[in-house]
């Protein structure tokens, strides 16, 4: 049976999922559909449907009446009320990152999406660099870890081709790079080094949002003694596109990449370096993009087609889920009490 997907959000990352959707459907990857678009601006919602042949409106109840699975799109602040209709109908929902602006918001909204199949938008846990590192570390080859640092760096996401003026509001967004960007990189943090238990953070707010941190600096303990450090900065070089940096000291190799999705991840021990290159899934070749857009597309399709065959199996739990999305806004919430206390050692919650 076909499924019938309906994209609720209608900006640049509702546009970003439009596309892997697009190019995954017309594959003939997955059987599904994008049937219905929603946005408050019924004409962006339309732009939106064009390509899809879908239905468009401004009604969200009307959407998941006409659908089986929710993407949630919109700005932080209304995943909540997009979330708790689909969830009211049935519906499975794919939600994108963050999940709310506070983490009480984010404790009931990863409550409702346990309620259905359901996955979140981290996608970097797709990323084959991250999972070359994550098993790297996990095999105990290398030894313990010893320190991290991972820098991530964008221009301030309120113009060029992201351009969403919702960003630099509060009320909408819930905070700045670190929530609405370094949430990727503290969840991929967990992920490669486990849990931390504290961590003493510093934020600031250079270019005058209020509310809105431009930078975020932060210092993750975790239970082993090894320790980890986090720079999240949004800047105005719009030439530079994102970027982010890891590296990583083991007892006994030093590992490192600065491609946040093929890679390549080197590992260099006392024997040499070596270069564990990132692949594109066999089934790219199926999908027609042009190929300068194909690895970022990629990174957002790979997900898609693997939440998309879990519901067409059976209603299969996405991954990653809700409660890994929210391990990783108690870290996010820690490290702003953390900085609001004037960077004193903030013990992390479960």
């Amino acid at each position: 049976m076909t499924l019938h997907i309906g994209l609720v959000g209608c900006g640049f990352i509702g546009m970003v999922h439009s596309v892997a959707l697009r190019a995954v459907i017309r594959a003939g990857l997955v059987d599904a559909a994008v049937t219905h678009t929603c946005d408050i601006d019924g004409e962006r919602a339309a732009r939106m449907a064009e390509p899809h042949g879908a239905i468009s409106g401004t009604d969200l109840e009307a959407l998941v009446d006409a659908v089986d699975v929710v993407w949630v799109c919109t700005w932080t602040a209304e995943h909540r009320a997009v979330v708790q209709a689909a969830v009211d109908g049935g519906r499975a929902v794919f939600c994108e990152k963050p999940l709310a602006p506070t983490l009480a918001e984010c404790e009931v909204v990863a409550a409702l999406l346990e309620q259905v199949p359901h996955q979140v938008g981290l996608v970097l846990r797709h990323a084959p660099v991250f999972a070359a590192t994550a098993d790297a570390v996990a095999s105990g080859a290398y030894g313990r870890p010893l320190a991290t640092s991972l820098r991530d760096d964008q221009f301030f996401p309120t113009q060029g081709q992201y351009a969403s003026e919702w960003r630099a509001d509060v009320a909408k967004a819930g905070g700045g790079t670190l929530l609405e960007h370094s949430i990727h990189d503290v969840d991929v943090l967990a992920w490669i080094l486990g849990p931390p238990a504290s961590v003493r953070a510093e934020t600031a707010m250079r270019f005058g949002h209020p509310g809105i941190d431009d930078v975020a600096v932060l210092t993750l303990g975790y239970p082993d003694g090894s320790h980890a450090t986090l720079l999240s900065v949004w800047h105005q070089i719009l030439s530079r596109s994102s970027s982010r940096r890891l590296e990583m000291f083991c007892e006994d190799a030093y590992l490192w990449a600065d491609d946040d999705h093929l890679g390549p991840l080197h590992i260099e021990t006392s024997q040499g370096e070596t270069l564990v290159p990132g692949e594109l899934p066999t089934w790219e070749r199926q999908l027609d993009v042009p190929a300068e857009y194909l690895a970022p597309i990629v990174q957002y399709a790979v997900p898609t087609k693997a939440f998309l065959d879990g519901i067409t199996a059976g209603g299969k739990q996405g991954w990653p889920d809700a409660s890994i999305a929210l391990r990783a806004h108690h870290v996010v919430d820690a490290a702003y009490r953390s900085s609001a206390a004037g960077g004193v050692l903030t013990p992390i919650g479960p």
